[in-house]
């Protein structure tokens, strides 16, 4: 799983095998809920093969804020780093294969590497990609319409399309799924 991974980091092999063997790997089912809302989150995952989603619930609705698919982390960062409740879920859409870390773990990888500004900076990089991801998809809901948001999904994210079933995605727009139905028989229409 991690070797793809190898030569981006410039660490010695004993400290890659050290590092990559905090890693725990599990298979779980769809529907899998790997943290819930109000928990501490004391695990990162890495997906290997899967789809995972990261949801909250609003008075009783289930709102998706992200997807991730394989070769990509996910936690509840906030919670994750700062050991707040979680504000979210993080459930499996499909079965999956992850590896998952400890928050003791990676408190030690960070405390190791920080000296080291590649190492240092990769990791910023990573957590400021998942805070633009979240700040597109909000400015998304004030300046796009509910159309104009699933056609920039179709174009930026296909997999997402591809893989995840209809009701997640009309949540992740903000519309109900006989809404999404309807700006996909529109967009048909128009071609």
């Amino acid at each position: 799983m991690f070797d793809q991974f190898r030569n981006k980091f410039p660490i010695t092999d004993e400290k890659w095998i050290e590092y990559t063997n905090y890693f725990n790997r599990i298979e779980v089912a769809a529907k899998t809920t790997l943290l819930e809302e109000g928990e501490i989150s004391k695990k990162l995952f890495v997906i290997e093969k899967g789809c995972i989603r990261v949801w909250f619930n609003h008075n009783g609705k289930d709102l998706t804020s992200q997807f991730f698919f394989e070769n990509q982390s996910v936690s509840s960062i906030e919670s994750f780093m700062k050991k707040f409740p979680s504000p979210v879920f993080i459930e499996t859409i499909e079965s999956s294969i992850l590896w998952w870390i400890h928050k003791e773990d990676v408190d030690t990888i960070i405390e190791e590497i920080k000296e080291i500004p590649e190492l240092r900076d990769r990791l910023i990089n990573m957590l400021f990609q998942r805070t633009f991801d979240y700040m597109k998809h909000f400015f998304s809901f004030l300046k796009d319409s509910p159309a104009e948001r699933y056609l920039s999904l179709i174009e930026e994210k296909p997999q997402i399309v591809q893989r995840v079933p209809q009701h997640y995605i009309a949540s992740y727009l903000g519309v109900s799924t006989v809404h999404l139905s309807r700006i996909k028989s529109k967009l048909l229409q128009n071609k």
